[in-house]
C-alpha cells in the first residue's frame, strides 16, 4: 500500500511519515529541499527497515512541481493515501502585508494539494478506493491576528477539501481535511513558547492514521485539534 506524503522532512509530515513507516507501509515522500529529505528518508529507512521508503526533492509551489512528483509517484504505483501536509506560515495583516505574500501563500498552501490531487486523481478513481487528507489549520476556521493570507489559503483549502468530498464520496475515495491548532515544530523554536502548551506533531500523525483504518463505509470528514488549554 502507497502512501504519499508532501512536505515530509519535518513537522507533521514527518511525524505522519514516521508513524506509517512504523507499520511497515511504502512511502513516497517529498519536500522542496533536497538535503532536508534524503536524510528524513535515511532516518526513517534505518529506524525501520520493515518499510519501503522512496524520496523525491520537489517544489510544490508550482504547478510542473506537483505534476513530476505526481508522475513519479505513479510510476512506483497507485496511491492508496494522499497526504496533502506541503504547506508555509507567513504573518502578516491583509493591510500591510508584504506584496506577494497571498500569492505565495495560495501557491504553496492551496495550488500544491490542488495540482498534486488532480494528478493522481485518475488512477485513484480507476483503483476506486483511497484517502485524501488535506492538512488545512485552525486558521481554516476562524480569523486571527496576522492571519493574513496564511489564513485566506487554509479557509480555501478547506473549501478545497469540501467540494472534493462531495465529487468523490461514490466513488470510492474518502477526504478528510485536517486542522490542528499549535503544533510544535521548528516555525514554533525560538518563539518562547513552551513545548508543553501546544500540541505534538504525533497527536495529529495517531488522528490520521487512526481515520484512514476505519471500515470502507466511513469517513471522518474533518479532524479538529486544539491544545488542552486552547488556542496560542
Amino acid at each position: 500500500m502507497n502512501v504519499v506524503i508532501t512536505g515530509a522532512s519535518q513537522g507533521i509530515g514527518y511525524a505522519v511519515a514516521e508513524l506509517f513507516a512504523k507499520e511497515g507501509y511504502t512511502l513516497l515522500l517529498c519536500s522542496k529541499t533536497p538535503e532536508n529529505i534524503q536524510k528524513a528518508s535515511a532516518s526513517l529507512q534505518a529506524k525501520y527497515p520493515q518499510a519501503r521508503i522512496h524520496f523525491m526533492p520537489a517544489n510544490l509551489s508550482n504547478k510542473e512541481g506537483c505534476v513530476d512528483f505526481a508522475n513519479w509517484c505513479l510510476g512506483l504505483g497507485t496511491p492508496s493515501i494522499l497526504i496533502n501536509n506541503a504547506g508555509h506560515f507567513s504573518p502578516g495583516n491583509i493591510a500591510d502585508e508584504e506584496e506577494g505574500n497571498l500569492e505565495a501563500q495560495l501557491a504553496t498552501n492551496l495550488f500544491s494539494a490542488y495540482h498534486t490531487t488532480r494528478a493522481l486523481l485518475p488512477k485513484m478513481l480507476l483503483a476506486k478506493t483511497g484517502h485524501i487528507f488535506n492538512i488545512c489549520s485552525i486558521a481554516s476556521l476562524q480569523a486571527y491576528a496576522q492571519g493574513g493570507a496564511y489564513s485566506i489559503s487554509k479557509f480555501a483549502l478547506l473549501g478545497f477539501s469540501k467540494n472534493l468530498r462531495l465529487e468523490l464520496q461514490n466513488k470510492g475515495i474518502k477526504v478528510t481535511a485536517v486542522c490542528p491548532g499549535a503544533t510544535y515544530t521548528n516555525s514554533w523554536a525560538g518563539s518562547g513558547i513552551e513545548e508543553s502548551r501546544i500540541m505534538e506533531s504525533a497527536d495529529i500523525a495517531k488522528m490520521i492514521f487512526a481515520a484512514a483504518h476505519l471500515s470502507s463505509q466511513a469517513v471522518v470528514e474533518d479532524i479538529v485539534m486544539r491544545p488542552q488549554l486552547g488556542d496560542v
